[in-house]
């Protein structure tokens, strides 16, 4: 019994001398495994307490008691005084100036084509119109049978449009959407459809397979060509200047009769001519015209009660013109140094 009662007030007493010592929070989880761990100091003594007998064993095993409670309270003290510290030195040594600049990443900027398409819209969606959209992939009978062209047009030879099954296609113009909207919804209607179009053209300077349109559409009572002019003229001077002017020339589409092409004042010399323009001074672009009756009449809408007018513009050739790039396939590949010129 002497002996084990010895080893208590040993153990009590290293410990206490020990854990003065402590720096860390670490060296503290060293030191309790070393005392009350399954191999520790005060586990081993105790393992010998079976060999008391029956009346040693209260008053040891009290002592034991208590020395176990003060090690374990005093290892909670030290543990929480050593977090404190360690938090405490942790804050000063990670200290942020707040008031210094932070570093700016980056910033990127829309893509010339988005910016182009983002310009038009905003045109038009300030004279009224709203915005629709559709799918990429397209029926036949919209893309081409309810535009009122015949099927000997050229357009839709399969060396002009990428078909997927006799009844479906990827769409060679926006106007299939016009379709989908006449369809649906009762004039009067404006609005402005932005979006993909597939050709199986080879890429060149000012061909793509994939390029962008804006197509546009309104029907009411007493809709007439002059309306048209006018909303034409007016786009043009919000696009390219003030000092704009337009000019039509007589055309054919098979969805609008009559019809026109439509040029601009060319924005590099002012109308003067030059090679932009070819001596000219216009430059086309874009196709519009009066909404075909038979389009109307296809749709469900009365063409001696309604008409209509539709444009379509070419983003990318738009795209080219306001910001002077000579080859469309600088769009396409990603050339950050040629993006960056666009911020």
């Amino acid at each position: 019994m002497n002996e084990i009662v010895q080893d208590l007030e040993r153990i009590r007493s290293q410990f206490l001398s020990d854990l003065d010592a402590l720096q860390t929070s670490k060296e503290l989880e060293d030191l309790r495994i070393a005392y009350l761990g399954k191999k520790g100091m005060l586990t081993s003594v105790l393992k010998g307490m079976g060999k008391l007998s029956k009346e040693e064993r209260p008053a040891v095993g009290k002592l034991a008691n208590e020395v176990r409670e003060l090690l374990n309270d005093r290892l909670d003290e030290v543990k929480q005084r050593l977090l404190d510290q360690e938090l405490e030195k942790q804050l000063q040594s990670e200290v942020i100036d707040v008031t210094i600049p932070g570093i700016r990443p980056p910033r990127g900027a829309a893509h010339p084509i988005e910016q182009t398409i983002d310009l038009i819209c905003r045109v038009f969606v300030g004279m009224g119109y709203t915005i629709a959209e559709g799918p990429e992939v397209e029926l036949v009978a919209n893309n081409f049978d309810r535009l009122n062209i015949p099927a000997s047009h050229p357009s839709r030879d399969e060396g002009d449009t990428f078909y997927i099954t006799d009844q479906v296609c990827l769409r060679t113009q926006t106007s299939p959407v016009q379709i989908r909207v006449l369809e649906k919804q009762e004039p009067p209607i404006r609005i402005v459809c932005p979006g993909k179009v597939y050709r199986p053209d080879t890429p060149d300077a000012t061909h793509s397979p994939i390029f962008h349109q804006i197509e546009g559409l309104v029907v009411d009572r007493g809709v007439s060509m002059s309306d048209l002019v006018g909303t034409l003229k007016l786009f043009a001077r919000e696009l390219f200047g003030e000092n704009t002017e337009i000019r039509l020339r007589p055309h054919h589409f098979p969805f609008t009769e009559p019809s026109c092409e439509v040029d601009v004042t060319c924005w590099k010399c002012g109308g003067k001519g030059c090679s932009t323009c070819k001596g000219e001074g216009f430059v086309e672009v874009l196709g519009a015209g009066m909404v075909h009756p038979k389009v109307l009449s296809g749709t469900g809408i009365d063409p001696e009660e309604f008409s209509g007018f539709a444009f379509g513009i070419g983003v990318e050739r738009t795209a080219m013109a306001r910001f002077n790039i000579d080859d469309i396939r600088n769009l396409y590949e990603n050339n950050m140094r040629f993006l960056m010129q666009f911020k």
